[in-house]
């Protein structure tokens, strides 16, 4: 008979290996990096690096209605210098008395700003945590104007119109520190959109040394619609950014206009960008690829208002 096998035998399939030694071994996957120790919740490092962060925005907490309550006792002494805006100082009882817990209660009292002195543990359920060295102050929201307000209150002064609309900028210091020269250079406001954009906060405040007390701030709810108004009422709406059609050198900034300030970072948003009538560049020296961009509001502002005292001087 041909072949090796028995009469009747069937030749069984052979079984594949699937493991142990010699066989087809899964891949082991990699948990990726390590992450950094104070990205690692559990970690003291992050614990260090929260609480840090908190002292860097003035340690403040914002509640539902939008009432913001500062607390430390350096951040409350600026906020009072700063001439912001509070609804009460409030002190825990039994706090260490020292030279800021006088200054802020002698500024209170000169200011007619109510102090209250609650238990110590009441605080701690107001703020969260029990980092506010005994003493807070509350602010009560920020009332903003309407874009469309706005341009009327412009419109009423007689002046070109010099606007200054912020895109992309998130750190409160920025908005606080572009409202101060604003104000400082003969400006008549600033816009920021509703979402994704720093508010007027008690850091903001601050930054502003106390000029958003005078000088009104928009919230625009799309902010591409708000500069097509500007334009329809004759403003010419500039974004500032790298290779433009303009140096801030050749810009005439005598007329009714609206500059644009993207983030260091990301710069203008795409939209944005293209509803602009220019894209004006400040020229610079090479090495320096960027500005912070409360810096590069300054140094145009400074420009354009140069440009409008020259003009009316002639």
């Amino acid at each position: 008979m041909a072949g090796n096998g028995r009469r009747g035998a069937v030749r069984k399939a052979s079984k594949k290996n699937v493991g142990g030694s010699g066989g087809q071994k899964r891949g082991l996957r990699g948990k990726g990096p390590t992450p950094k120790a104070e990205d690692r919740v559990y970690h003291a490092a992050h614990k260090r690096a929260k609480e840090k962060r908190r002292r860097d925005s003035g340690r403040h907490e914002r509640k539902g209605d939008g009432t913001e309550l500062v607390v430390g006792r350096n951040p409350v002494v600026e906020c009072l210098h700063a001439k912001v805006p509070a609804a009460a100082l409030i002190v825990a009882l039994g706090t260490d008395n020292d030279e800021r817990l006088q200054e802020s209660v002698r500024i209170a009292n000169s200011r007619g700003i109510p102090i209250r002195e609650v238990p110590r543990h009441e605080l701690d359920t107001m703020t969260g945590n029990t980092m506010h060295q005994g003493i807070g102050l509350q602010i009560p929201p920020y009332k903003y104007a309407s874009v469309e307000d706005l341009i009327d209150s412009v419109a009423k002064t007689g002046e070109p119109g010099l606007i200054v609309c912020l895109d992309n900028i998130t750190d409160p210091r920025n908005l606080g520190a572009v409202i101060r020269s604003v104000a400082a250079f003969g400006g008549h406001g600033v816009v920021i959109p509703e979402r994704r954009s720093a508010a007027i906060t008690g850091v903001a405040w601050r930054t502003s040394a106390g000029t958003a007390a005078r000088l009104p701030v928009a919230r625009a709810t799309n902010m591409v619609r708000s500069l097509k108004q500007f334009q329809k009422a004759g403003y010419q709406v500039v974004g500032l950014d790298a290779g433009g059609d303009h140096t801030l050198d050749t810009y005439d900034g005598t007329t009714p206009v609206v500059v644009v300030v993207g983030s260091e970072g990301k710069g203008l948003s795409r939209l944005v960008r293209d509803t602009c009538d220019t894209i004006m560049s400040i020229p610079m020296t090479g090495w320096v690829e960027s500005l912070n961009a409360s810096v590069a509001a300054g140094v145009t502002l400074s420009e354009f208002a140069r440009q409008r005292r020259a003009k009316s001087s002639q």
